[in-house]
């Protein structure tokens, strides 16, 4: 079969390609004005196979020698026929990719509606909820959304001032959780605050209740709050919120907020389970 071929870097859907990637504002700009983000590697595109929102797949010739690579590609196009694919020239891929050895495979997923204002909210967000407070670095925000599907909290808010959930490293990181989860980000903090109707938990280190002795709170839904990286939970989100404290040695100061997200949210799971 005969794909489409991009040769050039001044290709203009390749200069798109390299404008989704942007990190920032620059980048957010880029997936919600083409309503499209960008699945780098093999495993996000298999993740996607079958869902009509992959409308555009890019390889090369050297990617369709891959059995993992051809069987994802010819399998998305046995079911949606009109899927574009491309084909890239070899030496493209290390400036589209900032993987070493990256797989010569990537895709265009058709963002949801929800993805395409940063200030949607709706009037009511009940059951458990995570929620993200200006958490900026990608990789977190990535891992805390792998973290929240595989402990099956699949309400996700990211307030003003998070890392574009979309965003290619959010993505990867991420590692295909994006399908299993309801996002909403770009809320301000009443906004969160007048929807959310689960008590609030906010991840805090300095906060007198420790999180292994919490029961009966657990045990109905709740809204875990995991604040910035440097700055923790907004004071106005802490004062609506019971701080929870993790036990650590006290000759360390914090935890990475990814890993303090993953021990809430699954002793949230345990003691459930309990």
């Amino acid at each position: 079969m005969k794909f489409d071929q991009i040769s050039s870097k001044e290709n203009p859907l390749f200069k798109e390609l390299r404008l989704l990637q942007a990190t920032g504002s620059k980048g957010q700009k880029a997936r919600l004005s083409s309503g499209c983000a960008l699945l780098e590697g093999i495993h996000l595109v298999q993740t996607w196979v079958g869902d009509p929102a992959l409308e555009t797949l890019f390889t090369s010739e050297l990617g369709l020698q891959n059995p993992e690579i051809a069987e994802a590609v010819y399998a998305h196009l046995e079911m949606f026929p009109q899927t574009r694919v491309y084909e890239l020239d070899s030496s493209l891929w290390n400036l589209l990719s900032d993987l070493i050895n990256a797989p010569h495979i990537a895709g265009l997923l058709k963002l949801p509606k929800s993805a395409l204002t940063t200030t949607q909210s709706i009037a009511s967000l009940d059951g458990d909820v995570v929620v993200l407070d200006r958490i900026q670095d990608a990789g977190n925000v990535g891992a805390i959304l792998r973290t929240a599907a595989a402990a099956g909290f699949t309400q996700i808010v990211a307030l003003s001032g998070c890392a574009h959930l979309w965003s290619t490293k959010v993505l990867r990181a991420g590692m295909g959780a994006h399908r299993l989860l309801d996002l909403y980000e770009g809320w301000s903090n009443q906004q969160a605050l007048s929807a959310i109707t689960s008590p609030l938990m906010a991840a805090t280190a300095d906060a007198e209740q420790d999180l292994f002795n919490l029961k009966c709170e657990l045990l109905k839904p709740v809204a875990w709050v995991m604040g910035s990286e440097g700055q923790g939970v907004s004071e106005d989100l802490l004062a609506q919120a019971k701080g929870v404290s993790i036990p650590i040695d006290p000759r360390v100061e914090s935890l990475n907020v990814s890993t303090a997200a993953a021990i809430c949210l699954f002793e949230t799971v345990r003691v459930r389970r309990g």
